[in-house]
């Protein structure tokens, strides 16, 4: 059965998205448990692939002006990693982007998943930076 990819709809959902997150994020990773929610997710639109009803993977965008959309949150259950749900999710972003007229996509990428967001189309820039702990760079992303 193919996944079902969509933006998440209702309180339950989103709180679904959110113990996904911590679930990778903060068990697995070891980010601040403080840190991974926050102000944005009331205004992000959140994405949610589902495999038998079950939410597998996510990922949030939020408008920051301009023409651009920030992706971030993109977490993908540690028993699913290796199926392609990252890249459902992706491409399911991306198109909803552009169906809303974004001119460009931006993230900020782990540099161990830097691979895997060039071979989507996004450029690194900038130098290294400590998130969470962790090292990331920024990349972007025309949706043209």
């Amino acid at each position: 059965m193919p996944p079902e990819v969509r933006v998440l709809a209702g309180a339950a959902e989103r709180a679904a998205a959110v113990a996904l997150r911590f679930e990778v994020f903060v068990d697995e990773q070891r980010c601040p448990a403080d840190e991974e929610v926050d102000a944005l997710d009331a205004e992000a639109t959140h994405f949610g692939v589902f495999l038998d009803g079950r939410l597998e993977a996510c990922a949030r965008v939020v408008d920051v002006g301009g023409g651009g959309a920030k992706i971030g949150r993109v977490a993908v259950r540690a028993a699913r990693r290796g199926e392609g749900l990252g890249r459902v999710v992706m491409d399911e972003v991306l198109a909803w982007c552009r169906a809303r007229g974004f001119r460009r996509a931006v993230l900020d990428a782990q540099c161990q998943a830097l691979a895997f967001y060039e071979r989507l189309g996004f450029v690194p820039e900038g130098e290294v930076f400590l998130e969470a702990g962790i090292e990331h760079r920024h990349m972007t992303r025309p949706l043209g």
